[in-house]
């Protein structure tokens, strides 16, 4: 398959550019989340230290792009972050021509669909009775390994031959930057600073995250 300049123009800046504010708001949540749930952090933490006393860390301050897919834990952490607070809270969709949707239920020519993927990840039919509990473990088997949740019941990266092309270099950057700041700081959310979401298609928190950063020791 060939494409033009302009196509492969457009797929890189995507890829450079999309994530940015999308990423912002993952790792906001997420480090909200992990502050105001010790047990979890150190979990998080515990995992980072056995990744470095491996040796892949002794030479350096930060875990590399192999290191960081044995970071497993962490990975669920992100997801369950992503699940309760998706960067894009509302996905819209427009028909070409008419369609049947898997439910039977018929969608017209230049029909909008609206999906909540906020409310999506907060469904106990879905998720079930442990829905608004942050919960990595429920990304994890028996075994230690990753659970494949289908892209259609885990849509924050969308689904289909729609699905986010930066998703597998999203969760890269994520697990290096959240290791490292994790692993070297500690994370603490000023008290009574309100966390509200902000009303705008990322979703943002609305006053920001005040927080007071203190240097772990080793």
């Amino acid at each position: 398959m060939v494409h033009d300049d302009k196509f492969l123009r457009d797929a890189a800046f995507n890829l450079f550019v999309a994530g940015r504010d999308t990423i912002t708001s993952a790792l906001t949540w997420f480090f909200w989340l992990v502050a105001t749930h010790p047990l979890v952090e150190a979990k998080i933490l515990e995992e980072i230290e056995k990744v470095f006393a491996a040796g892949v860390g002794e030479k350096h301050e930060i875990l590399g792009m192999e290191d960081v897919k044995k970071l497993v834990y962490l990975h669920g952490a992100l997801c369950e972050g992503l699940r309760l607070f998706p960067p894009v809270p509302i996905e819209r969709k427009q028909s070409l021509k008419r369609d049947t949707l898997p439910s039977g239920h018929y969608v017209n020519p230049n029909s909008i669909i609206l999906l909540f993927t906020y409310a999506m990840g907060r469904f106990k039919e879905i998720w079930g009775k442990d829905c608004l509990e942050f919960k990595p473990e429920r990304w994890i088997s028996e075994k230690g390994e990753t659970i494949h949740v289908p892209s259609y019941k885990f849509i924050s990266f969308n689904a289909g031959p729609r699905t986010c092309l930066g998703k597998d270099l999203s969760f890269l950057q994520m697990k290096m930057v959240a290791s490292t700041l994790l692993r070297n700081y500690r994370i603490q959310v000023v008290e009574n600073h309100p966390t509200i979401p902000a009303h705008s298609i990322v979703l943002l928190m609305k006053h920001g995250l005040k927080v007071m950063i203190t240097k772990r020791q080793f």
